[in-house]
C-alpha cells in the first residue's frame, strides 16, 4: 500500500530547533526528510544524537549535505518534490558572526540563495524559514511587533537573517511563492546548543566554577520553550500566506506583504523576564547557588527581547505558552540524564 503522508523537508535537522519540529511534523503525520551537513560549530556528537532520535521513526529519513552545495537542493527537490519545507539551517549565534562572518555569509545567504532557486523551480505549497528576534536590533519600542520597522541590525548575524527576509520576499512576489518568516526569541530546552546562555550556565554550576553574566545582569529576555516554539511551527505549516487583492486588503496588525503570499510572525513566549529571575530558575531547579561573574555588555547583544505574539495566535488559535520555571527544570533532568551528572 502506498504511503500517502504528505512530505515536510526541514533543513537543519540535526540542530537544537530542527530536531523539534521535525519530530512536530512526524506526529502530525507528515513524512519527514531532515537535510543537515553536520558542522563542527558544536559538538557533532549531539547533533547525532539528534538524528539517531528522528531515525528510529520509520517516516523519517536523513541527508547529509551542505545547502551551497551547486544542484544538491536542486535536485533533492525534483526527486522529492515536498509539499512543506522548514528553512531551519543557518549559522546561529550573535557573537560568534563577530569572529566568523563568512560562515554566515555561506550559509545564511548563499545557502537560503540556492534554496530559493530550487523552490522556485518546484514549488511546494507553503515554504516557513527562520528569522530571528534580533533583527529589531536598535529598535527601542516593546513589545516587538512584526510590523515595527527593523532597519538597523546590531549584529552582523542579525544583518544575514534581514537579507534573507528581504530574499524571499522578492522571491515570493515575483514567483507567487508562499513564504512564512517566523522571528524566534531566546529559544531554551532539552538538546539545546552548548553556546547558549542555559547548557552554558548549568554545566559551570555543576562543575563548580563561576557563571558569566554580561550587561552585569541588566538584561530581559523573552525566554522561549522549545516545545512551544516547534509547536507553533507546526501548527503554523498549515496557514500559508496568500496575496493580498490590494494593499488595503491587509488587516490591521497583520504583517503579510501588500504585494506578495509572504508574512513574518514573531514566535516568542510573550513576556519579559529578567536575567538574574532565570538565573533563579536554574539554582533552584539545580539545588545549587551560581558564582556570578559580572561583566560588561558583550558587541552586539540587544539589552532586551519581548515579543507581541497576537498576530501568532490570531494565525494558530489559543497558545499557552510554558513558564521558564518549568522550561528550566526539564532542561536540567534532560542534562543531568544526558551527561550522567
Amino acid at each position: 500500500m502506498t504511503d500517502r503522508r504528505p512530505t515536510a523537508l526541514v533543513t537543519g535537522s540535526a540542530g537544537f530547533i530542527g530536531s523539534h519540529v521535525a519530530t512536530g511534523l512526524l506526529k502530525a503525520g507528515y513524512r519527514v526528510i531532515g537535510f543537515d551537513a553536520m558542522t563542527d560549530y558544536y559538538d557533532v556528537r549531539l547533533k547525532q544524537r539528534r538524528h539517531q532520535r528522528l531515525l528510529q521513526n520509520q517516516h523519517f529519513e536523513a541527508v547529509e549535505e551542505r545547502l551551497e552545495t551547486p544542484a544538491v537542493l536542486m535536485d533533492l527537490l525534483a526527486r522529492e518534490h515536498p509539499d512543506v519545507i522548514v528553512h531551519l539551517a543557518a549559522q546561529a549565534g550573535v557573537r560568534y558572526s563577530i569572529e566568523e562572518p563568512e560562515s554566515y555569509v555561506t550559509s545564511n545567504l548563499d545557502g537560503t540563495f540556492r534554496l530559493l532557486e530550487a523552490v522556485r523551480a518546484h514549488p511546494p505549497r507553503h515554504m516557513l524559514m527562520a528569522s530571528t528576534s534580533s533583527v529589531y536590533g536598535a529598535n527601542t519600542e516593546q513589545p516587538y511587533t512584526e510590523t515595527d520597522k527593523a532597519d538597523f541590525p546590531l549584529s552582523f548575524y542579525a544583518a544575514t537573517k534581514k537579507a534573507a527576509e528581504a530574499m524571499t520576499h522578492s522571491y515570493a512576489h515575483l514567483f507567487d511563492l508562499p513564504i512564512t518568516m517566523f522571528r524566534f526569541f531566546t529559544v531554551y530546552g532539552p538538546w539545546g546548543r552548548p553556546d547558549m546562555a542555559l547548557f552554558k550556565f548549568v554545566k559551570a554550576m555543576l562543575e563548580g566554577r563561576p557563571i558569566d553574566v554580561y550587561n552585569h545582569g541588566d538584561m530581559r529576555r523573552d525566554f522561549t520553550y522549545i516545545d512551544d516554539l516547534a509547536d507553533a511551527v507546526c501548527r503554523l505549516v498549515e496557514v500559508p500566506p496568500v496575496r493580498p487583492e490590494s494593499a488595503d486588503a491587509v488587516p490591521d496588525g497583520d504583517s503579510l506583504s501588500p504585494v506578495a503570499p509572504w508574512r513574518v510572525v514573531n514566535i516568542g513566549n510573550g513576556q519579559t523576564v529578567e536575567l538574574k529571575h532565570f538565573i533563579d530558575a536554574i539554582e533552584r531547579a539545580l539545588g545549587l547557588k551560581a558564582e556570578r561573574n559580572l561583566l560588561p555588555m558583550q558587541p552586539g547583544d540587544a539589552p532586551a527581547t519581548w515579543a507581541r505574539t497576537d498576530l501568532l495566535e490570531h494565525l494558530i488559535g489559543p497558545w499557552t505558552p510554558t513558564s521558564v520555571d518549568d522550561g528550566v527544570e526539564r532542561f536540567v533532568r534532560w542534562y543531568r540524564d544526558y551527561y550522567q551528572v
